[in-house]
């Protein structure tokens, strides 16, 4: 029996400006006197959505902005209502949306730790008894009873998220609290979720757009884009298709998405992957040589740079990188066009969509040009490795033997 039910759920909201007293009273008049009414259309935030979630289950809701995640949420948590469409939740639901939201600043952290908790549901001797331990988790013991309004940032969402991974509940329904405060603390966080999750087996919903930490803890995933869902399934596969969308659009956006600086002393013409005989392409083979060709245009002569080409992903992760530091008798450039071929023997990265970051730095370490996601390839694999789809970023060679017998692909 599903714990959570969401049957042909629409969600509208009412786009543009507020109108105004003149616009108002004109429409009034004409609906008084049965002349039609010019109605704006609605936004669908959720459209006709369908899903249903067991007890147990850990399930990660992902999509780009605006695709409608936060919406789903509330509307499970009750924070709204759909338009249409009926919601079942069976259970007590501890919703972790916008942590720290209701915090007041006037009161101390030790008023809102109660106030919190019976707004959240939480008797006020389960308070008493729980205290500790939330300031504890919080690292607040110094500033309990400091007014929250002299609290920095990073230390409300601490206590807001503390108090709130205190209630007793069956749902647990998390926005993006995972990406509280410092990695420290962030850690601490993902450690208490994964408790609740493994240990005290509360159904979750978890939204997040921290694709691995989804495939890492959700035994199923919902893609929603324009409010629909659009793929339902095992994280991988799910998680997949969301790379792959992203990437597409990133690949197909690349002057847009690029970060450039210059002193104006270099301007790049070209940045390309090319083949061993020179022609450009597009794709490479995982486990395949990456040959990066570079050309550029040099105004004034420049002694000894230090070039560096590297590579990173799209949320400009940096993966590898060479520098031409490491040469004594590196040459300076000339005034005129240069052109560079970088090349890395084999480059082992998964399937996916990757960047080109280039950068020459004067002898006394001056920026003369940086840049990242100058350019974007991608790397492609076989049809056999596309079972384990976003389980991993590299893609390394690897033999078994399993009781001294090998397996052969």
């Amino acid at each position: 029996m599903p714990i959570i039910e969401v049957n042909h759920v629409t969600k509208e909201y009412q786009l543009g400006h507020i109108q105004s007293l003149k616009t108002t009273a004109l429409n009034q008049w004409r609906r008084l006197t049965g002349q039609p009414v010019e109605e704006r259309t609605p936004f669908k935030a959720l459209d006709d959505v369908n899903f249903s979630i067991e007890a147990g289950e850990v399930v990660g809701i992902i999509g780009h902005n605006g695709a409608g995640k936060s919406t789903i949420l509330k509307l499970l948590a009750n924070i709204s209502k759909p338009s249409s469409g009926s919601i079942t939740v069976k259970g007590k639901v501890a919703p972790l949306i916008e942590v720290g939201a209701g915090l007041v600043g006037d009161l101390t952290g030790r008023e809102n730790i109660y106030l919190n908790g019976a707004i959240l549901g939480i008797s006020k001797a389960e308070i008493k008894r729980k205290f500790d331990d939330i300031v504890a988790f919080a690292e607040l013991d110094e500033f309990v009873d400091t007014p929250i309004k002299r609290y920095s940032s990073g230390m409300q969402v601490r206590l807001g998220f503390s108090i709130a991974t205190s209630v007793e509940s069956d749902i647990l329904i998390v926005d993006e609290v995972l990406a509280v405060g410092d990695l420290a603390f962030q850690r601490k966080c993902f450690e208490r979720m994964e408790k609740m999750i493994r240990q005290d087996g509360k159904t979750v919903l978890l939204v997040s757009h921290n694709i691995r930490q989804i495939g890492r803890i959700c035994s199923r995933t919902i893609m929603l884009d324009h409010g629909k869902i659009v793929a339902e399934g095992e994280p991988e596969y799910v998680c997949q298709k969301f790379y792959d969308q992203a990437n597409e659009k990133i690949h197909t956006q690349t002057k847009v998405t690029s970060r450039a600086h210059s002193s104006g002393e270099i301007s790049v013409q070209e940045i390309v992957i090319v083949e061993s005989n020179g022609a450009e392409v597009q794709k490479i083979s995982a486990g395949d040589p990456l040959r990066i060709r570079v050309k550029f245009q040099v105004r004034d002569y420049i002694d000894t740079p230090q070039i560096i080409i590297g590579t990173h992903t799209t949320d400009f992760v940096y993966l590898h990188a060479g520098s031409t530091a490491i040469f004594d008798d590196r040459p300076s450039l000339a005034p005129g066009e240069h052109c560079i071929l970088f090349v890395t023997p084999t480059y082992p990265m998964a399937t996916g969509t990757y960047c080109v970051r280039f950068s020459v730095y004067a002898a006394n370490h001056r920026p003369i040009f940086v840049g990242e996601a100058l350019h974007t390839f991608m790397v492609v694999s076989t049809g056999s490795e596309l079972k384990l789809a976003g389980s991993r970023m590299l893609e390394l060679p690897v033999s078994w033997h399993i009781d001294d017998v090998a397996l052969l692909p």
